[in-house]
């Protein structure tokens, strides 16, 4: 399949890109990028710095890929992004080069849909199929498990960790872990959970007693008079066979930086 570069694009000659591959008018590719086949790339995008991508993703427009870290420590050091496929970036969506105090890169998984204005920092490594909603934005070194969703207009505090499957509604500001998925929504100092997101696990073909384990589960966390480093062994006895339950209490015990609750 051919290649198919606007007149108007700045291409580097050392640019690796794949079959299949456009580049729309006034974009600019640097040396070290590499797309895989059929990868689209729409006008007025810059990707820079050492960056790879997979086949089948699509730059809407004026994306920004590969920047360095807006990070004043960062003094130049190789670092880089890796992106999966099938990603959709939409229109000034960022996404940063990684510092040099993690393992120096930022990655995206396959199959995300980025809408307007997203904005992934640094050392930032997100999951397969997950959704930022218009200005959904990550600090560094954020963690982003599979299938969750980011909210219009929120924002995640350095160093979280969002589980999988979480739902983080707009306008939140998040500044602890984000429990796997739950409903997290508000401002800061002032989140809360809403309870296990039933619908969006049914929509995405879970069945009704693991949905079920985890309202359960929940219950009995969150809205027991029990501490909760009482009722985990208890959640964990009664429904810690079911795989979800078992990761939802392994991601509590786990958290460096306390739970969204």
């Amino acid at each position: 399949m051919a290649i198919n570069i606007h007149p108007t694009a700045v291409v580097d000659p050392a640019a690796n890109l794949g079959d299949g591959c456009t580049v729309g008018p006034h974009s600019v590719i640097g040396p070290e990028v590499i797309l895989g086949d059929r990868c689209t790339v729409g006008p007025l995008c810059v990707i820079h710095g050492k960056v790879t991508m997979g086949t089948g993703n699509t730059l809407v427009s004026h994306a920004a890929i590969g920047g360095p870290p807006q990070d004043i420590s960062y003094a130049g050091e190789h670092s880089e992004v890796i992106i999966g496929d099938d990603n959709v970036i939409r229109e000034f969506v960022t996404i940063n080069r990684a510092t040099t105090k993690e393992n120096r890169v930022t990655v995206i998984g396959s199959r995300c849909l980025f809408m307007a204005y997203a904005h992934i920092a640094h050392d930032c490594h997100v999951g397969d199929n997950v959704i930022f909603a218009n200005c959904g934005t990550l600090a560094g070194h954020v963690h982003v498990g599979k299938h969750s969703t980011i909210g219009a207009l929120s924002a995640v505090h350095q160093f979280c960790t969002v589980g999988e499957y979480a739902f983080v509604g707009g306008g939140s500001i998040i500044t602890r872990d984000v429990l796997p998925f739950v409903k997290t929504v508000g401002a800061r100092g002032e989140g809360h959970t809403y309870g296990v997101n039933t619908i969006g696990l049914q929509r995405k073909g879970f069945s009704t007693e693991a949905v079920e384990a985890l309202k359960s589960a929940y219950r009995q966390l969150f809205h027991s008079k029990m501490l909760l480093t009482d009722a985990l062994p208890l959640v964990e006895k009664d429904l810690g066979h079911v795989p979800e339950v078992a990761y939802l209490i392994r991601f509590i015990r786990e958290s460096k930086r306390g739970i969204q609750r």
